[in-house]
């Protein structure tokens, strides 16, 4: 399969997962080994490595030797975003950040005006910025216009697992951004509805809440790992056009080639 290619960089997988909310920091492991994954995200908050609470689950996630991606979560405001960034680049050495800024508390919708703000510093300080944001196509424009190579549109609600609420808003990036890559990140909530973004043309999926919060953890990460192999293979392949009327797959006229060639035999 075509690899995932993000600021330069190449990934066989196409499928990001979150660190957060695990049982125990063995079920995080074995649900990343599973899912075969080669990004992972993580937050300076829970995670510092300075910090005795954070030490044993940094240590586990740098033992995986995934491309680790920090994230703002939490942020409210570009200072508060902004200083955070710059201090998981120090501790987590990279320059890699998942850009988070928060607009309302209900929905933990991004704040778009505070995002691209934000987005324009970091960028400027040597940031790779891979931002989360609505599905709106003018604020993803404006992203890119700041620097943003990668963007990451939300499917819906953070944690909420509903899917792809907007499929017209999702299909409109994908049409008019047609060489940037679009990681679904936020509200899938089975590897249906991973594969389902995977099949409309997005280059990956990020979720974390589907797999930590589930009975098996590892056996539902090894899910969305195939469920997005077979969302991206469907795509390349070429998927069949929905009709309004029946078309017959077995031919009702004449005989089949295969029994007039066993007649002359």
């Amino acid at each position: 399969m075509d690899p995932l290619k993000l600021y330069g960089e190449n990934f066989s997988s196409r499928l990001l997962l979150g660190t957060a909310l695990y049982p125990s920091p063995q079920a995080m492991l074995e649900s990343i080994e599973a899912s075969r994954c080669e990004i992972v995200t993580l937050g300076l908050r829970r995670q510092n490595p300075k910090d005795r609470d954070g030490a044993q689950i940094w240590e586990a996630i740098k033992g995986t030797g995934c491309r680790l991606l920090p994230n703002t979560a939490g942020c409210k405001t570009v200072k508060e975003a902004v200083n955070l960034a710059e201090m998981s680049r120090e501790i987590f050495n990279t320059p890699w950040i998942k850009l988070e800024v928060v607009g309302d508390d209900y929905n933990l919708q991004p704040d778009p005006f505070g995002l691209v703000e934000a987005a324009q510093e970091l960028v400027k300080r040597g940031f790779k910025v891979l931002p989360y944001c609505t599905d709106d196509l003018v604020l993803c424009q404006k992203l890119l216009s700041v620097g943003c190579e990668v963007l990451m549109p939300w499917g819906s609600p953070i944690g909420t697992g509903q899917g792809l609420l907007n499929k017209y808003n999702l299909r409109t990036l994908r049409e008019r951004l047609p060489n940037i890559p679009l990681i679904v990140d936020a509200g899938i909530g089975a590897p249906s509805q991973a594969c389902e973004a995977m099949e409309m043309g997005f280059d990956a999926v990020l979720l974390n809440t589907a797999v930590a919060k589930a009975q098996q953890p590892a056996l539902m990460a090894q899910a969305f790992g195939n469920a997005i192999d077979a969302g991206r293979a469907a795509y390349s392949a070429g998927l069949m056009q929905k009709r309004q009327t029946a078309s017959p797959s077995t031919p009702v006229i004449g005989q089949p080639f295969w029994h007039q060639q066993s007649r002359q035999q």
